[in-house]
């Protein structure tokens, strides 16, 4: 089975197991220690006539427990040594050393002027001779015994299915991911480009437009237009664009036949299954005139040449113009009435800012309301979130957060952009209308399941409503999802890489008012204390480097009482884009009183691929006050190089998250009625095993695939 499918399901907490024979597996250097005996597993061969095939599960059960700390719930009797080989590989096998091997021990016995000679000494080998090619470490580090490894730690539960149960399990996921209006990450998307073809998945709906573009272009299969219209050919473009020519300047294209020939087929194809929607092109005209003269775009039919001659001069008769100039006549009703019939409701919902702030009288307003489409159940949770965050509907400047070919961006409002905003919504008008959008979810949601249970700890989880800027892998959760650090843990964040000189792991303090303080590479050197330790900067090319910190809440909240969140991020110091490169990162829980190896795989709690088109990627944060972990998960577009150049005001909202809706009031909303004993329920939410009655199912805060489909029924 390709990894790609093994990846995704890893996510899920399930196991593979591969068909064939045991053979030869390779445990690089894990081993089973039993009663002070220790088994070296690298290079071994399970032979069947001297081991069992049950022998050699009890084995590999023993290995995934004592040694990665993955207790198997289900499917025990499918374990092999390659299962431990392959959760080994993603949870992190031979990860390099740090650069101070005694860490956190060792950083905190050097005085701060070797901490600092030993940066500039190391920067000299590698950025000044070159020296990549072996790992750099501490010249003036002591050498440390480590103590033997005794933490105690959080099990991870696992099942483990054969081959075809898992690609009937893969084949619902691809169902649920195609029935999703929003957007998909780098890592869904990836699933479905290889699952449809290899398993000849018949595609009978898709819900997003931006899934039906991304197929169409990545499997180049023109059968994917029945779920588009001829406007979102000007999308078609922009993908092939980027993706084949990394450029995103759609008014000067440069096309190889092959890719004007393919656009050529796309038009051709709307044509002729009836999908003109020729006003709805007329917003890109200008766009669109380009396109047909670089494709050198020759008509087949009467209404094509129509098409191209209003395109190369015609009136413009978009809805948008005809929105535009309503409200330009401060005629608010027919503006909206506009909006609504030609682009649809959710055209309505997307502007409300925009109309509202427009709006000259209370009957305007309530106008307003009457006709805001009540059946969009997502752009109705996004909305939300957004009118519940405290900022929007003030004088100050805003932050605008938008997602655009799997990254952020980020645009704040300059003082000339705030002084001439016309688009200013009031509190009261915020108030209103976060009302009426609370009590439209209720009433969609109401019902929409049977008898359900809620594990309260999922209060703490977070809908899975903006993922698509997310890198993938083990443990990754819903942008905003807490997870309680405990009183005797700190955290140790990592990062480790191959196949790019350098990657740097940075923190960013932020207070309440926003203010930021940087911990990295160019402020640690005099600031490593019992609080935040940092494990130095190796860089060894393409046999990998690493890097890690050290937090411990208790005392950091006491050295640093004005930061309020602690934001770990990465980037690429060398300009190159993360998928170009290897590089994971993550974060384990230690006890504050260390033991074992640097790096304890049996401690990590996710461990995740950086592989976004990006240099710079924010990883997680730190709520020192509620002493939560909290996901953020966020590529950010650009080529962002060196950490705290840019400000993170537009990640506070993901703070608040589950505050405003999550797992357990999003489910207690859909339920027809709760119950207190998941074997009672049609529907279970909870992350523990739990024993359900038969039909019933259950929904971990994981499962983004199964969350998307009750908000899509």
């Amino acid at each position: 089975m390709k990894q790609v499918y093994k990846d995704y399901l890893f996510t899920k907490r399930i196991l593979v197991a591969e068909k064939g024979g045991v053979g030869e597996a390779e445990n690089g250097g894990i081993t089973a220690e039993s009663g002070g005996k220790t088994t070296e597993n690298g290079g071994k061969t399970a032979e069947n006539g001297g081991k069992t095939a049950e022998n050699n599960s009890k084995e590999a059960l023993f290995l995934l427990y004592d040694q990665l700390g993955i207790r198997i719930i289900k499917g025990g009797e499918l374990a092999t040594l390659e299962t431990v080989e392959y959760a080994s590989n993603v949870i992190g096998k031979k990860v390099p050393e740090a650069f101070y091997r005694g860490f956190p021990k060792s950083v905190l016995e050097l005085p701060e002027y070797a901490r600092f000679l030993d940066q500039l000494v190391h920067y000299a080998q590698t950025y000044g001779m070159g020296r990549f090619d072996e790992p750099g470490h501490s010249v003036f580090e002591k050498e440390t015994e480590r103590e033997e490894f005794k933490e105690d730690v959080q099990v991870k539960e696992f099942t483990i299915v054969t081959e075809d149960e898992a690609v009937a399990i893969l084949r619902e996921t691809v169902e649920n991911l195609l029935l999703s209006t929003r957007p998909l990450s780098k890592v869904q998307f990836d699933l479905l480009l290889n699952f449809i073809p290899e398993y000849g998945f018949e595609v009978k709906k898709i819900s997003s437009k931006n899934t039906a573009i991304k197929l169409l272009c990545g499997l180049r299969d023109v059968s994917f237009t029945d779920f588009l219209m001829l406007s979102d050919t000007v999308k078609v473009v922009e993908e092939i664009n980027a993706e084949v020519y990394n450029s995103e300047k759609i008014n000067s294209l440069n096309f190889k036949n092959a890719d004007r020939k393919f656009v050529t087929a796309v038009i051709d194809g709307l044509f002729e299954k009836g999908k003109c929607d020729v006003r709805a092109c007329s917003e890109k005209q200008a766009v669109w005139c380009g396109i047909l003269h670089h494709i050198h775009y020759k008509p087949k039919c009467g209404e094509a040449a129509d098409f191209v001659n209003q395109m190369r001069g015609g009136r413009n008769v978009s809805v948008y113009a005809q929105f535009e100039k309503a409200l330009g006549q401060g005629d608010v009703k027919n503006a909206v009435l506009t909006l609504k019939e030609g682009k649809g409701g959710a055209s309505v919902l997307r502007n409300l800012d925009y109309i509202a702030s427009r709006c000259k009288s209370g009957e305007e307003f309530d106008f307003l309301k009457r006709e805001c489409p009540a059946d969009n159940l997502i752009v109705l949770l996004q909305l939300l979130l957004r009118y519940k965050n405290p900022s929007v509907g003030g004088n100050g400047p805003r932050v605008f957060r938008f997602v655009r070919r799997n990254t952020v961006r980020v645009h704040a409002e300059t003082p000339l952009e705030c002084e001439k905003r016309r688009s200013h919504i009031t509190a009261g008008q915020k108030d209103s209308l976060c009302a009426d959008i609370e009590q439209n979810i209720r009433r969609l949601l109401k019902g929409r399941l049977g008898k359900v249970y809620i594990d309260p700890e999922m209060r703490r989880a977070a809908l899975p409503l903006q993922e698509s800027a997310s890198n993938g892998g083990a443990g990754v959760l819903a942008k905003g999802t807490r997870i309680p650090i405990g009183d005797a843990k700190k955290i140790r964040a990592f990062t480790y890489w191959e196949k790019v000189n350098d990657i740097d792991l940075s923190a960013i303090g932020i207070t309440e008012d926003g203010a930021q303080r940087e911990f990295s590479w160019r402020t640690m050197a005099d600031g490593s204390s019992d609080a935040i330790t940092y494990s130095g900067d190796q860089t060894s090319g393409f046999k990998g480097g690493s890097e890690f910190f050290d937090v411990d809440v208790a005392l950091f909240k006491a050295k640093y009482p004005e930061v309020r969140y602690l934001v770990f991020c990465d980037n690429v110091y060398s300009g190159t884009f993360f998928s170009s490169c290897v590089c994971r990162a993550g974060y384990m829980l230690r006890d504050t009183a260390d033991s074992g190896e640097i790096f304890e795989p049996k401690t990590v709690q996710s461990s995740f691929t950086v592989n976004c088109d990006s240099t710079f990627a924010y990883l997680f944060g730190i709520d020192l006050k509620k002493r939560d972990f909290v996901w953020l998960n966020e590529a950010q577009n650009g080529v962002v190089t060196v950490a705290g150049t840019r400000r993170l005001d537009f990640l506070m909202p993901t703070f608040s998250v589950t505050d405003v809706i999550n797992m357990y009031t999003f489910f207690e909303m859909a339920a027809t009625e709760v119950v207190e004993a998941p074997e009672d329920a049609d529907v279970a939410v909870t992350d523990r095993q739990v024993e359900l009655k038969d039909g019933a199912t259950q929904i971990r805060s994981c499962d983004f695939d199964k969350i998307l489909a009750v908000m899509n029924r």
